[in-house]
């Protein structure tokens, strides 16, 4: 039989040898939209929760359009689950105000996680943001203005490929910083594909002096035209090499959530083994392709440890 050393393997076996460190995670969901969605978002809820996640967010819509949806699902969360929840909140179409009646009102609701975003406007992804006079002007005044009100835990966004309304990396750093001064306590990347360009900024986030937890964010997608409807306005690059893999399976549902799983599994063991212990996952409401990609990186429920080999 011939022996085919460890290094030969790809990070996916190298991750199921069961040597790593079990990574944290994070899951985000969206509120529903109707009953169907409700049980659907519930099914994928309790299907996670026993991978004990260190958080659980819930979006907020554009414009503040899901704000009593995105309340009573982290309230639930909080009330039915051993989960910590966390909701987002966006200075979009309100103002000081309403946006701190919000932040109290979730204090007062035992929720003490925050994820502070400027948000979208409203209407189409990548519309152009006008900041309301009398509102919040962006995320770094809004994590002051949650700081002020309690002391939350706040988490706030990064975009590892440049946010597309910034004019370069390095102004995004400075954002990050004084999102940082402002109060944040961790940040969550936007998704990417491009590991090499993610581990680049990366470098030049922690030569900055930056030593924030910041989690990758993962989005294992299975709808190629999808992707690529939700990466355009966020000025995502989807590379060729996963256009290729999807091509021609727009009628085969089940090979495109297999080639989604292994994409994502890929990346996910690749950073672990670049040193990263933090995942954030865009569940997009599903569970079994996060449920899957967890299992790899060593996150599963308590009980029977990992077999290993013998020495």
């Amino acid at each position: 039989m011939t022996f085919i050393p460890p290094n030969a393997l790809g990070p996916v076996a190298r991750a199921g040898a069961g040597v790593a460190q079990r990574p944290k995670v994070s899951f985000e969901f969206s509120p529903p939209k109707t009953p169907e969605a409700e049980a659907s978002l519930w099914e994928a809820i309790r299907r996670l929760e026993p991978l004990n996640p260190e958080f659980v967010s819930v979006t907020y819509g554009a414009g503040g359009s899901t704000r009593e949806r995105t309340h009573r699902t982290v309230v639930r969360m909080l009330k039915e689950t051993r989960l910590k929840p966390a909701a987002h909140l966006t200075c979009v179409e309100a103002s000081r105000a309403e946006v701190d009646e919000v932040v109290a009102d979730y204090w007062a609701a035992g929720i003490r996680h925050i994820v502070a975003l400027r948000g979208d406007p409203p209407g189409a992804l990548g519309g152009v943001y006008q900041p309301r006079a009398d509102g919040y002007l962006n995320a770094t005044e809004l994590t002051t203005g949650i700081r002020a009100i309690a002391p939350f835990e706040v988490s706030v966004s990064l975009y590892p490929q440049k946010h597309p309304e910034s004019p370069s990396l390095d102004h995004d750093i400075d954002v990050l910083k004084a999102k940082i001064d402002a109060g944040a306590t961790r940040a969550i990347t936007q998704f990417f594909f491009d590991i090499d360009a993610f581990l680049r900024f990366m470098d030049k986030v922690r030569a900055a002096g930056i030593t924030i937890p910041i989690s990758p964010g993962v989005m294992p997608v299975s709808n190629y035209k999808g992707l690529v409807r939700m990466a355009a306005p966020c000025g995502i690059p989807v590379p060729a090499w996963l256009a290729n893999l999807f091509d021609g399976l727009d009628k085969d549902p089940e090979t495109r959530k297999l080639i989604a799983a292994s994409v994502a599994t890929e990346m996910c063991a690749r950073l672990a083994e670049e040193g990263f212990s933090d995942f954030h996952f865009y569940t997009l409401n599903r569970a079994d392709l996060v449920y899957a990609i967890c299992r790899v990186l060593g996150v599963r429920e308590d009980g029977p440890q990992p077999v290993t080999e013998a020495a």
